[in-house]
């Protein structure tokens, strides 16, 4: 078993970002326009549920066979996951932005919520991928450590997964409070 854990980390990595910051981008701009109308959003918000409540790791298997080559499919299918995740999420938190009048506070927090489970889906589903695909990753070391029975590398593996989720999901508490302030300061002075 070969694996840098360097490496490992920031093929992860890699992977997390290409798939999810053009699915954040993307889901966003759609979330956000489905929810300007009750009526488009009260209709695409019952069609976006059906393909967001397939788990993204059930799409692996279709990817693989389209794209071929494991690396384009498994970031496929994180962009795919986390898209349907922020449509539904950033709609959902649009149309509460539009019920508190315009509340700006209330978006940004809607946002980021979205945002941060746009992640976590991204995140979860990267590791899922490259435990199925490999060959570097956090997840492709765990899944080898477990083969070869190295407790010592699954739990190393398993620690990294978490700090590394949960410094992600620091970050966008943090973004989300700095915006937040520089809002309320906006709105002092104004």
């Amino acid at each position: 078993m070969e694996h840098s854990i360097l490496l490992d980390v920031l093929s992860s990595l890699q992977r997390l970002f290409v798939g999810y910051i053009p699915a954040a981008i993307l889901g966003g701009f759609i979330g956000y326009l489905i929810s300007i109308n009750g009526t488009i959003y009260q209709l695409f918000k019952r069609i976006f549920q059906i393909p967001h409540s397939i788990p993204p790791i059930a799409l692996l298997p279709i990817a693989l066979i389209v794209f071929k080559d494991s690396e384009v499919a498994t970031v496929v299918v994180i962009f795919i996951g986390t898209l349907w995740t922020m449509i539904v999420n950033t709609a959902i938190g649009m149309r509460h932005f539009y019920r508190q009048n315009n509340n700006f506070r209330a978006a940004i927090f809607h946002i980021f919520h979205a945002l941060k489970v746009g992640i976590w889906v991204a995140w979860f589903t990267v590791i899922a991928t490259e435990m199925l695909t490999g060959p570097k990753g956090l997840g492709s070391l765990a899944w080898d450590a477990y083969k070869i029975g190295n407790t010592n590398y699954i739990i190393q593996a398993i620690l990294y997964i978490g700090v590394i989720g949960s410094l992600l999901d620091q970050f966008l508490d943090i973004s989300a409070y700095l915006l937040t302030q520089m809002v309320s300061q906006g709105n002092r002075s104004a």
